[in-house]
């Protein structure tokens, strides 16, 4: 039998567990909701660190997506056509999106999606895939070594300011990159990680040594939420 103690014990972690639940898919979804908002890191500013130092993201958060928050949150306010649309949505389908704000919405809302899955995309808990993500970069790309080995390659390759992706697209998993806050959803993707090479991201630590921030990156993907997205991808 249950003492009391124990009772309410089981009851406060229960509610514990479906707060962080909650938090969790309202992070995931927070791009969809007007007025947009910046949402929060999940893990503390310095948490990344040595990989990514603690500056570099109080500023990459706080100053760049917030920026492309409160400029994405004007662009709706001057077009009340928007208002209620799914981000997402206009990101699919940019050509319906008013040319009077189309740029606005494509860069800053682009800025606001990416940056939303990024944070969750890293953790200081790194890891390593498993399961059918696993199995799937495999059959993909010959194995995590070959997949990691391409896929820094092409974020190398990235000139300028943009991102390079993993997608899910056309029933199969591939390599992708895009320009500036350009997404993977106006491609008719499903991205399932992605990695930031603008010089914001790492130039504090690492100057022009987008190599050796890939490098570090690797340590801090959190393998799990990837394989979250990748069990929710479209089929």
């Amino acid at each position: 039998m249950l003492t009391r103690r124990e009772a309410l014990k089981r009851t406060t972690l229960a509610v514990i567990g479906t707060a962080v639940s909650a938090r969790s898919l309202a992070q995931t979804a927070a791009p969809s909701v007007q007025p947009f908002t910046l949402p929060p890191l999940p893990y503390a500013v310095d948490a990344l660190e040595p990989h990514i130092d603690a500056r570099t993201m109080e500023i990459h958060h706080d100053r760049h997506h917030g920026g492309y928050v409160a400029n994405l949150n004007k662009a709706i306010e001057a077009e009340p056509s928007l208002r209620g649309r799914a981000l997402e949505d206009m990101l699919r389908n940019l050509a319906s999106v008013p040319e009077s704000v189309r740029t606005a919405v494509r860069n800053n809302g682009g800025g606001h999606f990416n940056h939303s899955l990024f944070w969750q995309m890293m953790s200081p808990k790194g890891g390593k895939p498993g399961g059918e993500l696993l199995k799937a970069l495999e059959t993909a790309f010959g194995g995590l070594d070959a997949f990691r080995q391409q896929f820094t390659s092409a974020a190398l390759g990235v000139f300028g300011s943009g991102w390079a992706w993993l997608v899910w697209h056309a029933g199969r998993l591939r390599i992708q990159t895009t320009p500036n806050q350009d997404t993977p959803l106006a491609d008719g993707a499903y991205p399932i990680l992605g990695v930031d090479v603008w010089e914001h991201a790492y130039y504090l630590k690492y100057q022009n040594r987008r190599a050796d921030y890939l490098a570090a990156w690797w340590n801090v993907v959190h393998w799990d939420f990837v394989a979250e997205r990748y069990a929710r991808r479209p089929v």
